[in-house]
């Protein structure tokens, strides 16, 4: 039996914080992928990024569900569930241009 997220009710149409990573762009650090906030609208950079901001947001206020950002992938991912999404059409469009650090 496939998992299924719990939270999907959450998921609300948001306007991104920022042009990168809220923190990262703050300290000059970088990132490698943003996410974004589907609760709202923090974006913060992904795992595989030095700061892990995105993780790091959910654990400071619960909000569940994330969009893979840079650019709109058409995926989100929940942290309480641990299971991908497939957000379709449903993505947010970027406040461009979105800054580059790898």
């Amino acid at each position: 039996m496939t998992k299924q997220c719990t939270h999907t009710g959450s998921i609300r149409a948001v306007v991104p914080s920022a042009k990168g990573c809220e923190e990262c762009l703050k300290t000059g650090s970088r990132w490698v992928h943003l996410r974004l906030c589907r609760t709202c609208g923090h974006v913060g950079c992904c795992d595989d990024s030095p700061h892990r901001h995105a993780t790091a947001h959910f654990h400071a206020t619960s909000h569940p569900v994330i969009e893979g950002y840079d650019p709109p992938e058409g995926w989100g991912w929940c942290y309480v569930d641990k299971v991908m999404l497939d957000l379709g059409d449903d993505t947010t469009p970027q406040v461009g241009p979105i800054p580059r650090y790898v």
